[in-house]
């Protein structure tokens, strides 16, 4: 059954990681990939916000797993990195991934501390 819910919030994920990261590109074009920047912030708050509010079994499979999975993206992050590296974009390159990481991390934590104990 879990397996199916994940499937269900990948569905509605990936879909929304699509439309949210061309709707960024699109008006914040750059050297920075801000979509996936976007999308993976997006996903880190909505998974701490979850995980805070201690969500689990079910929900958390369809909208951690599931809909969190499917909307970040670890895969395309490093790629675009490696892009601007050859491009020679090396500043772009390291502020890509210190963003990510930083940003990423500190979404899950706020969204967390701000959530904690809301559903108990």
């Amino acid at each position: 059954m879990n397996g199916m819910l994940v499937v269900l919030g990948g569905m509605l994920g990936a879909p929304a990681r699509y439309l949210l990261d061309r709707a960024v590109a699109t008006r914040f074009g750059s050297r920075l990939p801000w979509g996936t920047l976007t999308v993976n912030i997006v996903g880190s708050a909505v998974l701490g916000a979850l995980i805070g509010a201690g969500v689990d079994g079910s929900w958390l499979a369809v909208a951690g797993t599931g809909f969190c999975g499917a909307l970040t993206t670890y895969s395309t992050f490093g790629y675009e990195t490696i892009q601007l590296v050859t491009n020679g974009a090396y500043a772009s390159a390291f502020g890509n991934v210190v963003l990510n990481v930083t940003a990423g991390l500190a979404a899950v934590f706020a969204a967390a501390s701000a959530t904690q104990g809301s559903w108990t």
